[in-house]
């Protein structure tokens, strides 16, 4: 088998037909299999794929694990000497899996592979980046991203680089990356700590690590529906995305790194929270009111939080959501074996 394809649902009949249709359609070349991991869907999801796509090997997890372990279910059913990532709001383009594996098999000294990612009005999405650090985000809370330009350290983006062209990569968006099947088997898939955001960026960290590059193809030409700002701000997802950035840092810089993310995050969001409500007095919507309020909530959850107790304990402020998963021990180390590798 040449290329595993794993798709995570949760309810997403919405969005997973036109994404299967778009997979079967344009795939020619290459021998393929799709396994769909189901996260506990009440929508009919898994019963629709099975009566469309009797070919789809549909593994129901029975709950929403989360994307690390929903994702690691299918990882471990995967036989392909490649396994790919796929979001289910996502359009597979033209020919794009067969020039995708072909371009990782002329590059032998890749783990993994970045490919070209397109908002439905075909504008670049902006998959591949630099790793995530300190002085990026400090950049990023002064406003000071121009300042990129003059040096890829402190760059949230690759300067002048638009995804027309092949390069290295830190990592690539999780709704669509690629790696070798041995090696990300190996390295024991996502790392289940992580339930929503920087799972990828972990993994990705972890396969340069192992002595592997991660280069992008821009042949491969793949549509995402998700990605766009929908006006919304939910906050518990918000908090999420903080929770696990925390977890990044202490996993890959300790202590120290979480600390040090703490107070760029939160003159982060002073900043914004000052900039938008100024803009406040200019512009009343609802979407407005909600990013502030978002900001206002993450405000009083990073302030109050004490990164030792959070990292050591699970410990965090009570600002009215729950958590979308009980605490990680991030102090335990992980192997493939505690994954199921």
């Amino acid at each position: 088998m040449k290329l595993s394809i794993v798709v995570i649902c949760w309810n997403d009949l919405k969005v997973i037909p036109d994404c299967l249709s778009s997979i079967y359609a344009q795939t020619r070349e290459i021998e393929f299999e799709v396994i769909v991991s189901d996260n506990g869907s009440t929508d009919g999801s898994p019963q629709w794929i099975r009566t469309h796509y009797p070919q789809v090997r549909v593994i129901e997890n029975g709950a929403n694990l989360g994307f690390a372990k929903g994702n690691n279910v299918g990882i471990r059913a995967a036989r392909g000497e490649y396994i790919l990532i796929l979001n289910p709001d996502t359009i597979i383009g033209e020919g794009a899996l067969d020039k995708w594996v072909a371009f990782a098999d002329h590059h032998p000294q890749a783990g993994a592979f970045g490919c070209r990612v397109l908002n439905p009005d075909g504008s670049y999405q902006d998959p591949a980046r630099p790793f995530p650090t300190i002085g990026r985000y400090w950049m990023k809370a002064l406003g000071l991203g121009l300042l990129g330009y003059c040096s890829d350290r402190i760059a949230f983006q690759y300067r002048g680089w638009k995804g027309t062209t092949e390069r290295e990569i830190d990592w690539q968006s999780g709704c669509c990356v690629m790696f070798r099947g041995e090696l990300l088997k190996r390295l024991g898939g996502f790392d289940e700590r992580f339930f929503y955001h920087f799972e990828e960026v972990d993994l990705c960290k972890r396969v340069w690590a192992a002595g592997h590059s991660i280069v992008y193809c821009p042949h491969a030409v793949i549509t995402h529906l998700g990605g766009q700002s929908v006006g919304r701000f939910p906050i518990r997802f918000a908090l999420e995305k903080y929770r696990n950035r925390y977890r990044y840092f202490f996993k890959h810089f300790g202590m120290r790194g979480v600390r040090r993310c703490r107070i760029v995050s939160l003159a982060d969001l002073y900043i914004r929270h000052w900039a938008y409500g100024a803009l406040g007095c200019f512009r009343h919507d609802q979407a407005l009111q909600n990013r502030l309020e978002m900001y206002r909530v993450a405000i009083r959850w990073n302030r109050a939080l004490d990164p030792k107790r959070f990292i050591e304990q699970g410990v965090e402020p009570d600002v009215g959501f729950e958590p979308l998963a009980a605490a990680p021990d991030m102090l335990a180390p992980v192997t493939a074996q505690q994954h199921g590798f």
